[in-house]
């Protein structure tokens, strides 16, 4: 029978990996104490790093579902739960290993997906949540210009080519019959 301390501990991680859209499993072997205060100050409220124990986290991540990481939980491991956006968490855990090599990126999940230590890190490598809408939104602005001007064109276009055909009539130009009929008459 399992100890109450330990079902505890592994229902408390089970709600953590439930909570987050997104868990980063990091070795932290060589890291200070104060440095893995520094890396969580970095983190900020997007994520939640916890140092765990690799046989109940295993247990409570295979609970949620989550089997991809059984090989990751080995040696000393601390995990990162995203609660906001994965990319600036991503970002925050790259830029604190570049600093301080002794944090390994070993891999995670989002949203129930198993990623490597590399997908972590071209995750990182993308531009925040923000910066894409704002790029979305200036895309679709652009293309709502273009159409307003093309659908502006059509009637100004229409409108050139009418006054065209006018002066030219007023001028005498082509397209009057006006003589020919004259001939006609005449004969």
């Amino acid at each position: 029978m399992a100890r109450p301390d330990k079902a505890a501990a592994v229902a408390e991680i089970t709600e953590l990996f439930r909570g987050s859209n997104a868990a980063v499993l990091t070795e932290y072997r060589g890291l200070t104490v104060k440095q893995v205060k520094t890396l969580r100050r970095s983190l900020g409220d997007n994520a939640q790093y916890a140092v765990v124990k690799n046989t109940l986290t295993k247990i409570a991540a295979n609970e949620v579902g989550i089997t991809e990481l059984d090989d990751l939980f080995a040696g000393p491991t601390a995990v990162a739960f995203v609660t906001g956006d994965p990319v600036e968490s991503a970002k925050a855990l790259r830029d604190f290993a570049k600093e301080n090599p002794a944090l390994v990126i070993k891999g995670g999940v989002l949203d129930g997906k198993a990623l490597s230590a590399d997908e972590i890190k071209k995750l990182a490598d993308l531009e925040s949540r923000e910066v894409l809408l704002a790029k979305l939104a200036g895309a679709l602005k652009a293309k709502q210009s273009q159409a307003a001007a093309l659908f502006q064109a059509l009637p100004s276009k229409l409108v050139r080519t009418v006054d065209a055909l006018r002066d030219k009539v007023e001028q005498g130009g082509a397209g009057t019959p006006a003589p020919a009929a004259e001939e006609t008459a005449a004969e």
